[in-house]
């Protein structure tokens, strides 16, 4: 039986606490993310998936009125309170939970909701029924805005630093909702765990239909971008030409 992701965040805690960009994610996804996210100034917003609040706390900085998070991992949520910036109490919220379980809000709550990383360790029926509850406590007019490891990435990258999914002898359609193992590297040396419940790029369309966002999203593939090789050549040139990460926008 495979470890529990709340337990393998609740064991990695530390090595993901930072006030700083130093995952390789940090660069490559987080702060294009946080500019889609604009504007936000008096935003409600919700993140799911909010690890110890890493992006919340920049989403409050850049103007939001107020940021609920929620995340499975209880380490993780600890950290996420204990770095809430003094004098910002009343603006950042944090729970333990299960991102398919929103009862605790009401419709129509939120301005943005935010996924950074989160549906790759759901099912597909798990993605489809935190769709669901994302459309219901969205406000009409209020944005979605998500982010997944590339769909190809398992079967191009090898197994080695800084990031790579182990997909054993999956292809990409029959390993759909299989689970694969990873890791991620900070710019430091140090690695930590990540997996990735595979889905097809398909399946990603298919669950924004069901849950009811029948416009067509904004998509962006993200990579290692030539800045990023000229910061530090021997961290990202093994991604040079690698999609990464999928990121998409969409209108409620």
């Amino acid at each position: 039986m495979p470890e529990s992701t709340a337990a393998i965040y609740d064991r990695s805690a530390p090595n993901w606490q930072r006030s700083d960009p130093v995952l390789l994610s940090d660069y490559t996804a987080r702060p294009f993310l946080l500019d889609w996210c604009e504007s936000i100034e008096g935003a409600r917003v919700l993140d799911l998936g909010c690890g110890e609040g890493y992006v919340g706390r920049q989403i409050l900085a850049r103007g939001a009125t107020a940021v609920h998070g929620i995340d499975i991992s209880s380490e993780m949520i600890e950290n996420a309170k204990a770095q809430v910036p003094a004098g910002r109490e009343d603006g950042l919220d944090y729970a333990v939970g299960d991102a398919w379980d929103l009862a605790r809000y009401s419709d129509d709550q939120f301005d943005l909701v935010l996924c950074v990383f989160l549906f790759n360790y759901l099912e597909r029926a798990q993605m489809t029924a935190t769709m669901q509850e994302v459309a219901r406590v969205l406000r009409p007019g209020g944005r979605f805005i998500f982010a997944v490891p590339h769909p190809s990435l398992a079967f191009q990258r090898p197994e080695e630093r800084p990031f790579y999914f182990s997909r054993g002898e999956h292809g990409y359609f029959d390993g759909r909702d299989v689970l694969f193992e990873g890791e991620i590297w900070r710019r430091d040396g140090v690695a930590v765990p990540v997996r990735c419940v595979h889905k097809t790029l398909d399946d990603y369309f298919v669950a924004l239909r069901e849950a009811g966002f029948d416009s067509l999203p904004e998509l962006k593939e993200l990579h290692a971008t030539r800045d990023h090789l000229d910061l530090d050549p021997d961290f990202f040139e093994p991604l040079r030409e690698t999609p990464l990460h999928l990121a998409f926008k969409m209108t409620r």
